[in-house]
C-alpha cells in the first residue's frame, strides 16, 4: 500500500517517495474481532528516516488549526490541531458543528480524503467515536499512519441490548466470557499503519485517550474512501 501526499505547496523538504523507489515494509498482524471487522497493523510500514522526514514536513508545512466545536450542547476548542484534504467535488466533511476547509486535492490514490490531527502533548486526545457516517459507505476501509510520540489506540465492542432477566445461566456465562474479548489496544509506533475494515466502524468505537507521560508531538494521518451517491 503506497501513499502520496500531494496539492500541498511542494517544497525542498517534501518527503514524497520517488515513483522509482520503495521501501520494505515491516510484517504485520490482523486482529479478527469477530462478526466481519477486522483490524491490520504494520507497526514499520515506514523506515524511521522516511518517517522523520514526514514528521518534520508535515509539522512545519501544514496549516494546521484548532476549531471551536460543539459537544453535549456546549462549546469547546477540538482537543488537538487538524487540516483536511478531498478531492475536488468531494462533499466536505463536518462533524460536531465543525466544517474544515478543504485546503487541496488527493489524487492518485483509492483514498479520496484525508484528516490530519496533531497531538502536541498528552492533554491532546480524540474521543470514544466511530466513524459510521453514511458518506463512507457501510464497511469504510481506514487506514492510519503515525509519526512521532508513541500512542495508545483503544478499541471497545458498542454496547448491545441487556438480555432479558429470565436468561440462563448459561447464556451470561457466554456474554461474560465474549465481553472480556471486547476490548484492544495497540501502541501506534513512529511510522506504524493501521487499518480499520470491514464492520469496525458499525460494531466497534476507538479513541487515543489522554496520556500524562506523552509530553511531545504525535502526528496522525488518516486515509478515508467517501463514497460519491448519484443524484436523482
Amino acid at each position: 500500500m503506497s501513499f502520496r501526499l500531494r496539492g500541498f505547496e511542494a517544497t525542498e523538504l517534501n518527503p514524497n517517495l520517488d515513483a522509482n523507489s520503495c521501501e520494505k515494509r515491516g510484517k504485520q498482524s490482523i486482529t479478527d474481532l469477530g462478526d466481519g471487522s477486522e483490524v491490520v497493523y504494520v507497526p514499520r510500514f515506514l523506515s524511521a528516516e522516511r518517517a522523520w522526514a514526514w514528521f518534520d514536513y508535515l509539522d512545519k508545512e501544514i496549516p494546521w488549526t484548532r476549531p471551536l466545536i460543539h459537544v453535549f450542547g456546549r462549546s469547546c476548542l477540538q482537543p488537538r490541531d487538524s487540516c483536511y484534504v478531498a478531492s475536488e467535488g468531494l462533499t466536505a466533511l463536518k462533524y460536531s458543528g465543525y466544517q474544515p476547509h478543504v485546503h487541496e486535492a488527493l489524487p492518485g490514490t483509492r483514498f479520496n480524503s484525508l484528516l490530519l490531527n496533531r497531538y502536541k502533548h498528552g492533554s491532546d486526545y480524540v474521543a470514544w467515536h466511530s466513524d459510521d457516517e453514511k458518506l463512507y459507505g457501510s464497511t469504510p476501509k481506514i487506514a492510519s499512519v503515525s509519526f512521532g510520540c508513541e500512542r495508545e489506540f483503544l478499541l471497545k465492542k458498542k454496547p448491545v441490548k441487556k438480555e432479558a432477566s429470565n436468561a440462563s445461566e448459561e447464556q451470561r456465562h457466554k456474554r461474560l466470557k465474549i465481553s472480556c474479548q471486547d476490548h484492544h489496544s495497540f501502541l501506534l509506533k513512529h511510522g506504524s499503519l493501521l487499518v480499520m475494515r470491514g464492520y469496525t466502524q458499525r460494531d466497534w468505537l476507538h479513541s487515543v485517550p489522554k496520556r500524562a507521560k506523552s509530553n511531545s508531538v504525535r502526528i496522525n494521518l488518516t486515509f478515508r474512501q467517501i463514497v460519491m451517491c448519484k443524484m436523482p
